[in-house]
């Protein structure tokens, strides 16, 4: 069998069977960042991610954004959790002919993004390969009242989505804001059942929120703030990495939510929790109901 027939997340399950965590792990593999035991008060949170030239950017692309979106998708993890980066070690692969200016400008982004959330670069590794890959580690902390986990969503929990979403591959992707002050403030003042930031799509993220909960769902298509970049509703809902937060409530803690918004940022519910033994389903503008699919943007 080939790692295409597997699939990402069936080898990713592949792998969480082998693996037995110590009593330190509040948990592992399977939500945005790992949680471990830390102070009376708060957990650590651990994550990892990598960009690799040819699938999550092109070498046309100015090297300063490719630095940025490098540490921005960790610290969009952290913010998934409710929690607060904190210190990060950067590895790196670069060719030898890579002319030094662009080395420069990927350090550049990932300093500037660094700086604005008050992040601590630590150190990291570099080795030569024939394209450039970046893989960021970044450790955050969160109040242990505050973790939010895929986990939690309950029946009949609002779904709430920050953002827009669709479009990302023009440029977006490379320029975007970690909503880590939007996260803070909604664990900060709501209990928020469930969370995670849109990666892989709205469809499939969502899809690992209820697969974590044992939950349904519903979502609405007129709700759904598509991107006016986007190419139309069904790669709006697939293509990904919008890095926007998606996330349940219970409907009086919703209402109280959609009053108390102090952002800018847009914020829609875009649907309801349900028995898992009904399904996924979205409602159409014309009010069709359809059972849907949650796949969105896989690595294999």
């Amino acid at each position: 069998m080939k790692l295409k027939d597997l699939g990402e997340f069936n080898f990713i399950n592949r792998i969480s069977k082998s693996i037995r965590p110590s009593s330190r792990v509040v948990k592992g593999i399977g939500d945005d960042a790992a949680v471990l035991e830390y102070t009376k008060d708060k957990y650590l949170l651990f994550t990892t991610d990598m960009i690799v030239e040819g699938k999550h950017f092109y070498k046309s692309a100015k090297a300063e954004s490719v630095g940025k979106k490098a540490l921005s998708c960790n610290i969009s993890d952290i913010a998934a959790m409710g929690g607060t980066p904190k210190f990060a070690v950067i590895s790196v692969g670069l060719p030898g002919s890579l002319d030094l200016r662009y080395a420069d400008g990927l350090y550049k982004g990932i300093r500037k993004v660094s700086d604005s959330f008050k992040v601590d670069l630590v150190g990291g590794d570099t080795v030569s390969s024939e394209k450039i890959i970046i893989n960021i580690a970044l450790i955050g902390e969160v109040e242990k009242k505050n973790l939010t986990l895929r986990n939690g969503a309950k029946e009949d929990d609002a779904i709430f989505i920050t953002g827009n979403i669709g479009g990302s591959i023009k440029f977006r992707h490379l320029n975007f804001i970690p909503r880590v002050k939007e996260a803070r403030f909604l664990v900060n003042n709501f209990k928020v059942n469930s969370m995670i930031d849109v990666s892989d799509g709205l469809l499939a993220d969502l899809g690992h929120i209820l697969e974590e909960s044992h939950k349904g769902a519903t979502i609405c298509e007129k709700a759904i703030p598509v991107s006016g970049s986007a190419s139309g509703f069904d790669s709006a809902v697939r293509d990904g990495e919008d890095f926007e937060l998606v996330f349940t409530l219970s409907s009086p803690q919703a209402d109280r939510l959609e009053k108390a918004w102090p952002f800018t940022t847009p914020l829609s519910r875009i649907g309801r929790i349900i028995n898992r033994r009904k399904g996924f389903f979205i409602v159409s503008k014309n009010g069709k109901s359809k059972k849907i699919n949650p796949a969105g943007f896989t690595h294999f």
